[in-house]
């Protein structure tokens, strides 16, 4: 796969090969926008890689936050996933049914935020394994408590006050992630906000231009140097990914890690956060 940090993605003939090796544990983590009409536990139900247990992103969250799918406590993760049999041991690999890797992405980031560096995409995702005729059940499994304790990495994660600040400072590089006619304000939220538009000084880097249309595998890594460099993105300089609601944001960032960027954070209450705010500048 030609990337600087190639481990954080594995081919479908990786998995296949290794989906009986007892250190490998294999996550569903699909997720849909209310506008796709896509139910990912029912979908998961009906067919999944084999051994793979089904991620929540908006169970395994802080259900107390009134923001979607926010980062759960650290205690809290840690028992989700021991109940899902991932331990600190394990190699974590993460799919979901869109091809996109988003919500994967978001999954990879989310055990990264918690100390677990043994994540990996599969990329290409569901879509690639059922072209390639890879095995599925509809069984689910019955899983294992293991061990897990986290380590929280607050490096990887920004939040209000954080991106707030940062329109001063100007310290960090501010990446939008959603698609143009979104970031300029022409188009409505999957999720409607308040206001529309984009944090003052941001960039614009639609996560769907870095994967590949027909196949869905993230582009090489000379072509996803070339739209970071079109970008205006220095790899030097810390980076903040924003998106609608933190799931599309975490492609960013798996881009970045796959190219050698490694001072990236998510912010992760994203646009359903500053653009229902009357306290947030915007720009369109």
């Amino acid at each position: 796969m030609n990337h600087p940090n190639s481990d954080a993605l594995v081919s479908t003939e990786w998995l296949a090969s290794h989906l009986s090796a007892p250190d490998v544990r294999v996550v569903d983590a699909s997720w849909y926008t209310p506008g796709q009409n896509r139910n990912a536990r029912e979908e998961y139900d009906a067919e999944h890689i084999p051994g793979a247990v089904f991620f929540d992103i908006d169970e395994i969250a802080d259900t107390d936050s009134t923001l979607p799918h926010m980062l759960p406590p650290a205690e809290k993760f840690s028992s989700k996933v021991r109940k899902l049999g991932l331990g600190n041991g394990n190699k974590v690999v993460v799919y979901d049914g869109s091809g996109f890797t988003s919500a994967a992405a978001r999954v990879w980031w989310m055990f990264r935020t918690f100390g677990h560096r043994d994540v990996s995409v599969l990329d290409g995702g569901f879509p690639k394994w059922l072209r390639e005729g890879l095995p599925v059940e509809d069984l689910p499994p019955v899983p294992r408590t293991r061990h897990f304790i986290s380590h929280y990495n607050h490096l990887l994660v920004r939040d209000l006050d954080h991106m707030k600040a940062n329109l001063e400072s100007k310290r960090e590089l501010v990446i939008d992630a959603r698609a143009p006619a979104r970031f300029k304000g022409e188009a409505a939220e999957p999720r409607p906000t308040k206001h529309q538009g984009h944090i003052p000084g941001s960039i614009n880097v639609p996560f769907a231009d870095l994967i590949d249309d027909r196949t869905r595998c993230m582009l090489p890594t000379d072509q996803l140097k070339a739209r970071f460099d079109a970008a205006g993105i220095d790899s030097k300089q810390p980076v903040a990914i924003s998106c609608g609601s933190g799931v599309t944001a975490c492609t960013v960032a798996l881009a970045l890690h796959l190219v050698g960027h490694e001072n990236v954070a998510i912010y992760d209450g994203s646009w359903a956060e500053w653009g229902n705010r009357d306290d947030t500048p915007i720009e369109k």
